[in-house]
């Protein structure tokens, strides 16, 4: 390309980063169909997370130590579920 770039001016240079690799590499990942699926299950999966932080306020975890953190997770997505599952049970006529 450089015949192409600088045609009457044999001492000019190109410069190219030193990342150009990794980048082109990065570019060609993000076209497969592969990283497309990983990004949408991404997706979900953030969404998840962004409805326990802002609507069930879990943005801050009250109970104390590992266990406790545990707990109140786990007490979240329960009610996560439980929502979910209230939304497929269909409403009496």
């Amino acid at each position: 390309m450089k015949a192409q770039c600088t045609p009457n001016q044999p001492a000019r240079k190109i410069a190219r980063h030193i990342h150009e690799g990794a980048r082109n590499l990065a570019r060609e990942i993000t076209s497969s169909d592969a990283y497309v699926a990983s990004s949408r299950a991404r997706k979900k999966v953030e969404m998840i997370f962004a409805h326990l932080k802002r609507i069930l306020k879990l943005d801050r975890l009250r109970l104390q130590g590992p266990n406790g953190a545990r707990d109140e997770f786990h007490l979240a997505a329960t009610a996560q579920n439980l929502r979910k599952l209230a939304k497929l049970v269909p409403t009496p006529a």
